[in-house]
């Protein structure tokens, strides 16, 4: 039965032969699992169980949920075929879900790197850009603000008797995030120093030297450049300090639903990708304290 398939995806369908040999790897794999289990069982009479257990069996061999996907997918399409050639009389793979993709957890840059980027004053010149790049580093880690709010935000949104930043997000909604003497302190010299070097106020709160709003793409370039001088890991983009921002809050006993607020986020499931952060940082800590770890 196998062959009679492996034969109708090269010669009627038409494809690779790299797919035909991945089919057939992940095909041989489950006639010998159920045949190891009970070699009275065939493809005629195996079972949605017997699919879940193979599946299962892979998991436990560290296969990941795509591969374990890939191999149903397999599966799926033998059965579709000998179902529709007559070869068997029902297709028990229809009923079985494949496991969710793991979501890759996110990258952030550890607090004491942070610290060490904006606190040391080596790290940083006196120029206007200078200023500016190690404003909007302190602006994205203190509020965890995406890139397109950062390069929206206007001198308007930070009211500082309130110590509070209006923040536009996705579909224009709006809300409020509070800020610390840090990032005020900040702010005022930042904007003191623009104004002076642009000739006066202007309506983007962070512009280039003429007064034009800043571009995504200048964010983009100072930040990686920024963070390369603390951390040596690929992804050195402004959202890795949005989830810098949330892995430190989580980390110093904020609330799930406070950060899911302050991130903006629709629900709280999009948010508790973080908690995996943390648990994972935990994991870390007690591996490295705990004499029997």
């Amino acid at each position: 039965m196998i062959e009679k398939f492996l034969n109708y995806l090269r010669y009627e369908r038409n494809r690779s032969e790299l797919t035909v040999v991945s089919y057939e790897r992940s095909l041989r794999d489950f006639e010998a699992y159920f045949k190891n289990r009970d070699d009275q069982l065939s493809w005629e009479s195996v079972d949605s169980d017997i699919i879940r257990d193979w599946m299962e069996s892979l998991m436990d061999k560290g296969d990941m949920a795509t591969t374990v996907n890939h191999c149903l997918s397999a599966v799926r399409s033998f059965f579709r075929f000998a179902l529709a050639r007559g070869l068997v009389q029902k297709d028990p793979s229809h009923v079985v879900k494949g496991p969710k993709k793991q979501k890759p957890l996110p990258h952030f840059i550890r607090e004491n790197e942070m610290d060490r980027l904006i606190d040391i004053d080596e790290m940083w010149g006196t120029t206007y850009e200078d200023v500016r790049a190690r404003t909007l580093i302190i602006i994205l880690y203190s509020t965890g603000i995406r890139l397109a709010e950062l390069v929206g935000l206007n001198t308007d949104d930070v009211d500082f008797v309130s110590r509070q930043l209006k923040v536009t997000g996705k579909r224009d909604k709006q809300r409020i995030i509070p800020f610390g003497e840090e990032l005020e302190k900040t702010l005022r010299d930042y904007i003191a120093l623009r104004n002076q070097t642009v000739g006066g106020p202007t309506e983007a709160l962070l512009t280039s030297e003429k007064g034009d709003r800043i571009t995504r793409w200048q964010v983009e370039r100072v930040v990686k450049k920024c963070l390369s001088q603390v951390t040596t890991q690929k992804k050195r983009s402004p959202h890795v300090l949005r989830h810098s921002f949330a892995t430190a809050m989580l980390n110093n006993g904020a609330g799930l639903e406070s950060v899911r607020k302050l991130l903006g986020h629709e629900s709280v499931a999009t948010t508790e990708i973080y908690t995996h952060t943390t648990f994972e940082q935990l994991k870390k800590v007690y591996k490295n304290a705990h004499p029997r770890a």
